[in-house]
């Protein structure tokens, strides 16, 4: 690329400027006009960059001058230190799945789709529109827009149960927007729980809402679940013991084993609830990720305001656009509202305008059915690879849903130093401890198949076969 006027005159400026102590005064214009050849304009556009950079100081009748360079004084921050000791403060760490991976790295650590996986020209279109719409600049409902409140609502009616009586679906006003399930799942936590109540969970479950209750001072309660779901009678047990009113759970393709409660499971579970009059937390993060089955929220079958049901559109739409739905019914609802309202006012109603506008066109309904394949592909290439490299990573029960693979390691592996390991080699993958409440059950991976291309997973697995081997 051929060099302009102006960075020609930066370029031998800075050599000069480079040559002379701090304080020396530089040329006039006339003489670097002459040195370099080019118009006065041309040098006043070159001081004015170095101005900017900090090199020059300009002083209006006198002259440019070489700028003093002067070292830094450390800023003293330990005055903080005693206001922040009299808050109480609960640290809850970094979570290994929010690294972000380099160029060259493999990614199987986190939990979103890679951009070739999502509506692109759906999602650019609709914020082109979004940002020539009233949306841009209007106040925004503290609810949240009318018409993706109407779809939330028809989306679950739609998929309620059969047999499901008409009370059972909701409305719009039922439905809060909120930016993203995670500050969504704070003020559910906060409203039905509070500060040292207690939660049951499952275990192993999303690390996120296990973090978010350490923080929030909550009592978790873990029970022990596994691709199917828990036992009904060992949830009843932990409700009945610990005297929990709320019940944090992901029926369908759940974080991090990808499995489904069946019929029955999600009846004999919900029943359970109802006669103890308790909330059941339907975290739906997965509803657009089938692979082997289709979605069946608990909340169809409800038909009291039981299940509080948080839906996200991050992992299918776009991880920035941070647009999910809390679904409540009766004063739960209104306590929400409060939360929320106090907390963000609202939700971005460029944002929200944006994503009506994709999930109502007829190209959604196209993508969710082609993501369906990719996932399926995605998971197969991986769990081949596995068996093929890294026989000792065991995926006991393939996800039917979501984007992981949960796997186990040999007994006396050691999960974070594989991390570390692969790591080490360009693998990045999350071990398994940051999705048990209490003390793991054994040492686990979390691997991503959605995260980096396909074309790679055999690479990743050998890395992972080769580790584990050093390991032993």
């Amino acid at each position: 690329m051929t060099q302009s006027s102006s960075d020609r005159v930066v370029e031998g400026m800075r050599h000069l400027i480079d040559s002379l102590p701090a304080g020396a005064q530089l040329p006039p214009t006339r003489a670097l006009t002459g040195e370099y050849g080019v118009g006065p304009a041309t040098v006043q556009r070159a001081v004015r960059r170095l101005v900017t950079m900090g090199l020059v100081e300009s002083r209006p009748g006198a002259g440019n001058f070489v700028r003093s360079r002067r070292i830094p004084r450390p800023v003293d921050f330990s005055w903080q230190t005693s206001v922040l000791a009299a808050v109480e403060h609960r640290p809850t760490g970094f979570s290994a799945t929010q690294r972000v991976a380099g160029p060259e790295e493999i990614a199987m650590h986190s939990a979103y789709p890679m951009p070739e996986l999502l509506p692109q020209s759906l999602l650019c279109a609709a914020f082109g529109r979004a940002a020539r719409s009233a949306a841009a600049t209007a106040l925004t409902p503290t609810a949240g827009l009318p018409e993706l409140q109407e779809w939330f609502a028809a989306e679950q009616a739609a998929g309620a149960a059969a047999g499901s009586t008409a009370s059972t679906a909701p409305s719009a006003r039922d439905v809060l927007i909120v930016a993203g399930s995670q500050g969504g799942l704070r003020a559910v936590f906060r409203s039905v729980v509070g500060t040292g109540g207690p939660l049951v969970i499952e275990s192993p479950s999303y690390w996120g809402a296990i973090t978010l209750a350490a923080h929030e001072g909550i009592r978790l309660v873990p029970v022990s679940t596994g691709p199917q779901g828990p036992d009904p009678e060992a949830v009843a047990r932990a409700l009945d013991a610990t005297g929990a009113r709320a019940f944090y759970t992901q029926p369908t393709f759940s974080n991090p084993l990808g499995g489904q409660w069946s019929p029955e499971r999600a009846e004999a579970i919900l029943d359970i609830v109802r006669r103890r009059g308790a909330f059941l937390i339907e975290d739906d993060w997965a509803f657009d990720l089938g692979i082997d089955a289709d979605p069946r929220p608990l909340a169809g079958l409800d038909d009291a305001g039981h299940v509080i049901r948080l839906r996200s559109l991050t992992k299918s739409v776009s991880p920035a656009l941070r647009v999910a739905a809390v679904i409540a019914r009766g004063p739960v609802r209104e306590r929400l509202f409060t939360d929320r309202a106090v907390e963000t006012m609202y939700v971005s109603g460029l944002l929200q305008a944006a994503a009506v506008d994709v999930v109502t066109r007829p190209g959604w309904r196209v993508h969710l059915k082609e993501l369906r394949r990719q996932l399926r592909a995605r998971r197969d290439l991986l769990l081949d690879a596995l068996t093929h490299y890294a026989p000792e990573v065991r995926v006991e029960s393939p996800p039917v849903g979501g984007l992981h693979l949960w796997a186990r390691l040999p007994e006396g592996a050691e999960a974070r130093a594989l991390v570390r390991d692969a790591a080490a080699q360009g693998v990045l993958v999350a071990a398994g401890d940051e999705w048990f409440p209490a003390e793991p059950s054994g040492p686990h991976l979390r691997l991503n198949f959605t995260g980096t291309a396909p074309d790679r997973f055999p690479q990743a697995a050998s890395v992972l076969g080769e580790v584990l081997r050093a390991q032993r």
